[in-house]
């Protein structure tokens, strides 16, 4: 409203200022004879002098109703803000990163998406209202310390894990360590999701971010609607996203209903729903960062309005400078170099519908801890692991064509500490490593861990140390052993990774990273949401796929012209 009336009032004063000067066409032709003829005199300094204090003084009141204006918005959308600590975890932190040769250090971001309904605007989107929250989106968004790349990982949200005593400082509630669903960990406050995927990935989490349901209908509305596509005709009855095969702009609840579908897409699974969730996201930055978007004033004070009304936040990112500072680091990263993974998992054994972290999994953690590029310079996928934060590449060990579970390492206890071959040995066994791996005395105490290996085993010594985060200096080539040996020495006198910042670690291996995780570029305008071919919904007690329900169903609207 400021900006109207403010702009109407010199308009006016303009209009009455022509008035008593005369017409257009007369200024106009005073102007020429102040330039063909000059004039001398005290009058004509007189008219400078006033000339300048008419200027000064019209400069003087643009700039405080441009500060004013700018202070209203900068309070208002400041008072948006929501922040909460970051870690809520009872013991321990999110981690730290490590800063690069230029004393620069990457960002890691936690997204995450809640299906919290208290309040009526998400109870009418969401249903089940007063259910409490849990988490429909988990995503780690790592910044690459120079800026030149960025990896998006989400985490499905049916993952089983180990999850630690947190404390909710809002309410005061409190969570023991068990093993669950990873997103249930959100009822205790993000703080301890943040703490839950920390121990979970060894992945430091800088920040966090979460959406409601409301915050994703506002944020597609002010960015316009964002452009998807999808393979077949897909109607899912519980997400309520009815949309015909080919292209589609989503704003407000169509746009909700296809990032919370997971009974359309995949094998309606909740990994299903990470893909879709991934093409969202990737054409929303490639909306984002189109001709117009971000330098229409209008449109990003309606993006900045909605996004702070939508966020809630850590400490470290609640304040409109802090979010702009990460915004801009963001904008840095070519859409060509950001690359969407979801974790590499497994069915868990004991419960069919919900899944488990794969060893495999180990080198995707890794390379973003690591700070390693999942694309190489020119948007190629990375074929070798890349460190990023120093500017130089590294050399990576190459996949092991032996799978982990045919590996039996022999760990041999040089530390004089009981029990740690043993500690170490079972780690590696949990960790997906052979159950024929063996722990016992070393011949000789030992100051130094090593990792030897016989000619021809070096993948499989590299699969070892990858695991264990131990350093490629500790790796050596020794023919007098049969099989991978690792000796414990006195610098590993606790846990089952070797200890942080005792040396670098070892690089992973980026092309396995992207094995099995569902790498797709941001880039990508082509890729479409693959809609299930499975029998993944039920209409009047029938099971039938996406398809099906959508031919079934010509008296549900769709979602999206």
């Amino acid at each position: 409203m400021t900006d109207a009336s403010e702009s109407s009032g010199v308009s006016r004063a303009q209009r009455r200022t022509a008035t008593r000067g005369g017409s257009g066409r007369r200024a106009a032709g005073s102007s020429r004879d102040a330039r063909d003829t000059p004039v001398t005199g005290g009058r004509n300094r007189r008219r400078k002098r006033r000339g300048r204090r008419i200027a000064a003084i019209t400069a003087g009141s643009l700039i405080l109703v441009t500060a004013g204006c700018g202070l209203a918005i900068y309070e208002h959308l400041n008072g948006n803000i929501k922040g909460l600590p970051l870690f809520n975890g009872a013991s321990g932190d999110a981690g730290s990163e490590k800063p690069d040769a230029f004393g620069r250090t990457p960002i890691n971001v936690l997204v995450i998406g809640s299906d919290s309904r208290s309040n009526a605007g998400d109870c009418s989107l969401g249903g089940d209202c007063g259910s409490g929250q849990n988490a429909d989106v988990e995503m780690v968004v790592h910044i690459s310390a120079d800026r030149s790349n960025a990896t998006v990982m989400s985490i499905p949200r049916d993952t089983v894990a180990d999850l630690p005593a947190c404390k909710d400082p809002q309410n005061n509630t409190s969570m023991s360590a068990h093993a669950g669903q990873i997103n249930s960990s959100l009822q205790y406050g993000p703080g301890c999701t943040v703490a839950a995927v920390h121990q979970l990935t060894g992945i430091p989490i800088d920040h966090f971010m979460m959406v409601t349901f409301s915050g994703v209908v506002k944020m597609s509305d002010a960015v316009g609607g964002v452009p998807v596509c999808v393979t077949s005709n897909v109607y899912d009855p519980y997400s309520h996203l009815k949309l015909a095969k080919g292209q589609h702009t989503l704003k407000g609840l169509a746009a909700l209903e296809f990032v919370r579908s997971r009974h359309g897409f995949g094998d309606g699974s909740d990994l299903g729903r990470t893909y879709g969730q991934h093409i969202f996201l990737a054409s929303m930055i490639r909306t984002l960062k189109s001709a117009g978007t971000l330098t229409d004033p209008t449109a990003v004070y309606g993006l900045a309005d909605a996004a702070t009304k939508a966020l809630t936040v850590d400490d470290g990112l609640d304040s409109i400078p802090k979010l702009l500072s990460l915004a801009d680091d963001v904008n840095k990263v070519p859409s060509n170099r950001i690359t969407f993974t979801t974790m590499q998992n497994m069915p868990d054994p004991n419960n069919a519908s919900r899944v488990l972290v794969s060893p495999a999994a180990q080198n995707l953690f890794d390379a973003i801890a690591n700070d390693q590029s999942l694309t190489t310079g020119t948007g190629g996928k990375a074929g070798a692991a890349t460190a990023t934060s120093t500017g130089t590449a590294s050399p990576s060990p190459s996949a092991s064509s032996v799978p982990d579970a045919q590996i039996a390492v022999r760990v041999e206890n040089g530390s004089g500490i009981v029990g740690r071959a043993g500690a170490v040995a079972s780690a590696l066994v949990e960790k997906g490593f052979s159950p024929a791996t063996t722990s016992l005395n070393a011949p000789s105490p030992a100051t130094r861990s090593v990792l030897r290996y016989p000619a021809g085993d070096k993948e499989q010594a590299n699969a070892v140390a990858r695991v264990l985060r131990l350093p490629s200096s500790r790796l050596v080539q020794d023919d007098t052993v049969s099989t991978v040996t690792l000796v414990i020495g006195t610098d590993w006198s606790t846990g089952a990774a070797y200890p942080a910042g005792t040396a670098a670690p070892a690089p992973a291996d980026t092309a396995a990273a992207v094995g099995g995780a569902h790498a797709e570029r941001a880039d990508d305008a082509k890729t479409c949401a693959q809609v299930s071919t499975y029998r993944t919904v039920t209409l009047n007690g029938i099971p039938m796929t996406p398809s099906q329900a959508f031919a079934d169903s010509p008296q549900v609207p769709v979602s999206a012209p």
